[in-house]
């Protein structure tokens, strides 16, 4: 009977932590309904205007000698928000990647990716046999600094940059190590994009891109604009760096690896033509919804 009675306050103590809990959890409310997309775009910020999401969905990127493709199964997604002050400012997402970690398949993997030029006979084929279980490399390109939007030159197709989009690379396999990157921080690969028309050097055939089709939902919260091309192929791209594990094994991979893809590659041989969708929403609209 003691034992029985010593419990109860255990017991009303852990109902009672778990009702707050509940209450908690009830309070932690995110965007509803159509606003569901943007639930990382800053929009308790009240100097968030608009809520962004672009994702392409198509197109490609090529650093160097090596291509990219895009699919709607790995898009390259952007989140954020904007507001204007002086000038458009950016915002980036809360509670994810402004620039979401997609991992996109290098064609031909690590036997394309490295160069074995100074192979012969049966080395490439002992090189080929060894690398062939483990050949898939994946590239993820990731933010290395801050991001530029301009909604107008966006929206009107106007050629100065509508997204400066500052990159790295992260090449990923096992042969390569867990910080093979292209470009840095300190010199990231910066991508100028824009839906007009590129200025690249004297030589090189500018690319034109799109803002594409604009709609909007019944409430006038939610713009779209379909069939958007972000392009650039005005950028340089840096050499590959700490590709493999020992110091004499990163001396030879990073070699390897930046004379097969042309690294360090000057700008007007690289090329990023992204297409998809942007959508921005509200954000007094977006933030109505999760309260």
């Amino acid at each position: 009977m003691r034992i029985r009675m010593s419990l109860k306050p255990v017991v009303a103590a852990a109902v009672t932590v778990g009702a707050l809990a509940l209450s908690s959890s009830a309070m932690a409310v995110t965007p509803q309904g159509q606003y569901a997309p943007y639930k990382y775009c800053p929009y308790t910020n009240t100097n968030v205007i608009s809520c962004v999401l672009s994702k392409s969905t198509s197109g490609s990127i090529k650093l160097g000698n090596a291509t990219v493709p895009l699919s709607a199964a790995t898009p390259i997604t952007l989140q954020g928000g904007f507001g204007y002050s002086t000038g458009f400012d950016w915002y980036n997402a809360v509670g994810a990647d402004t620039l979401v970690k997609q991992k996109l398949k290098v064609p031909g993997g690590l036997i394309g990716l490295v160069s074995t030029g100074g192979f012969s006979g049966l080395l490439i084929d002992l090189f080929n046999a060894a690398v062939a279980s483990v050949n898939d490399v994946y590239a993820t390109a990731e933010l290395a600094g801050s991001i530029q939007f301009n909604y107008l030159n966006f929206a009107l197709g106007l050629n100065d940059p509508a997204v400066v989009q500052p990159i790295r690379v992260h090449l990923e396999n096992p042969f390569l190590g867990s910080n093979c990157y292209i470009g840095s921080t300190a010199h990231p690969i910066v991508m100028k994009l824009t839906t007009g028309t590129t200025a690249p050097p004297a030589g090189v055939t500018p690319l034109v891109g799109s803002p594409g089709v604009l709609s909007s939902n019944p409430e006038g919260t939610i713009t779209t604009n379909t069939g958007v091309r972000l392009v650039d192929n005005s950028f340089a791209v840096p050499a590959a760096s700490d590709c493999g594990y020992l110091p004499l094994d990163k001396l030879v991979i990073t070699a390897a690896v930046n004379l097969k893809e042309g690294l360090p590659s000057a700008a007007g041989n690289n090329v990023a033509d992204l297409r998809g969708t942007a959508n921005l929403a509200d954000r007094a609209a977006v933030q109505a919804s999760a309260s």
